[in-house]
């Protein structure tokens, strides 16, 4: 299998078939379920960790065991994300998906009561992480393939997903920060819970079309899984757009993200005031808004290069801070790098969900999850030893730098600025 070969239940025109029916261009009954699904849970998960934060603060633990429980999850997520690909090419993943909501309802609400009962230690929300990391690993393989099971325009279904996502980002925390104050932290986990339950109620009122003959488990035993993880890897390798842009993404974690997001916050606050930095990061999540409704527009026949010439947008964010601009400039940055980085993730999620395979797609996405994400500790962990040395001005400035050169990195790659999206390309004889 080569590295071009589009998705083989797409045909011209992108239509999808599945079976004799065919589905409807993005909002349809489980489209719209699923869609649910995500946003609702994606706004409880954007609240969860300002009422973990404020209730082990509240209990007399400080920032170290914050950033500890926090830290629990991301590594199990980190970790299993990879062999959850695989779990979720060998089952179903709607039953897997419903399983794992229910399964995060019943541990948020053992942690929301012990918020509200006043029993709370600290290992035990380290342990409630790491829950909720593994079952996070097993959730997110899935949704990759779920939503072209859904959808014929897939650009458009992503664009929608990816509006609602942002929603959350900026409404969430919001919220919380009400709840925790006219509330408890308690309260805003219980709300979390709900919102798991939520989505496994729409899961379970879904009906996705069925697989290929050819998406299904290679068989039971340890030696079939070890298989199906080293045929995932060879896929992986095999398409160099889809290595050559998590290698890239790599450095930009390390260089460009890991340490923006926590210096653009020191910065603001120290200079600005936390009302200026609210202000800023609204204005990013704005961004994001933005850029996922121009995803739904624009359809460009070459969606890496569309997407990575976006990503020069996102200079605009560190830069802005780094050179002590005012609080209107770091804010228009802000909102502008959103818009760019959004735009990016939709061409992205659109391109792996059209490009490979469908029996495989779980793995890839777990590959891409696990690329992603791996080096972003990195940069966060480096952020402060080097802003500490050379100045955190400088060090944003040196990564709107490394952004542009990212971008401009993507672009030197043929196989990424070259590859045309799949329904673009004339149907195979």
């Amino acid at each position: 299998m080569t590295g071009t070969e589009p998705r083989q239940d797409l045909v011209a025109g992108g239509e999808r078939k599945a079976g004799s029916t065919v589905t409807p261009a993005v909002w349809s009954r489980d489209f719209a379920l699923f869609f649910v699904s995500r946003a609702v849970a994606r706004l409880g998960d954007t609240m969860s960790p300002v009422a973990l934060a404020a209730g082990l603060l509240e209990y007399g633990y400080g920032a170290g065991a914050v950033g500890l429980a926090m830290a629990a999850k991301a590594a199990a997520f980190a970790g299993l994300v990879v062999f959850g690909g695989v779990i979720a090419d060998r089952f179903s993943t709607r039953r897997l998906m419903i399983g794992v909501d229910l399964v995060r309802l019943v541990t948020q609400s053992f942690s929301a009561g012990l918020f509200l009962t006043g029993h709370v230690v600290l290992w035990q929300m380290c342990a409630i992480g790491v829950v909720n990391g593994v079952a996070g690993a097993v959730f997110q393989p899935g949704v990759a393939s779920t939503v072209p099971r859904l959808a014929r325009d897939i650009q458009g279904a992503n664009g929608a997903i990816r509006i609602a996502e942002s929603a959350a980002q900026l409404v969430g925390p919001a919220v919380a920060g009400l709840l925790v104050a006219f509330a408890s932290p308690g309260a805003v986990i219980a709300v979390d819970a709900a919102t798991y339950a939520i989505s496994a109620l729409c899961l379970l009122l879904l009906r996705l079309p069925p697989l290929p003959e050819s998406a299904h488990a290679t068989g039971p035993g340890l030696r079939a899984f070890r298989a199906d993880l080293v045929q995932g890897w060879r896929e992986f390798r095999s398409r160099t757009w889809l290595w050559a842009v998590i290698a890239v993404w790599c450095v930009y974690m390390i260089a460009v993200w890991g340490p923006t997001v926590p210096l653009v916050a020191a910065e603001v606050v120290r200079h600005h005031g936390p009302r200026a930095y609210g202000l800023v990061n609204s204005a990013l999540g704005a961004g994001t808004v933005v850029g996922g409704l121009l995803a739904l527009r624009l359809r460009p026949r070459r969606m890496l290069r569309a997407g990575a010439l976006a990503l020069f947008a996102f200079f605009g964010f560190p830069a802005t801070v780094g050179a002590g601009l005012g609080v209107p400039a770091m804010a228009a940055g802000a909102a502008v790098a959103g818009a760019g980085m959004s735009f990016w993730s939709v061409m992205w999620a659109t391109t792996v969900q059209t490009q490979v395979p469908s029996d495989v797609l779980n793995r890839i996405h777990a590959y891409d999850v696990a690329g992603s994400l791996a080096m972003m500790p990195v940069g966060q962990a480096l952020a402060g030893p080097v802003a500490g040395a050379l100045g955190a001005d400088h060090v944003l400035l040196v990564s709107g730098t490394t952004s542009l050169a990212v971008a401009a990195a993507l672009l030197s790659v043929p196989a990424i600025r070259g590859l045309l999206r799949a329904d673009a390309r004339p149907p195979a004889r």
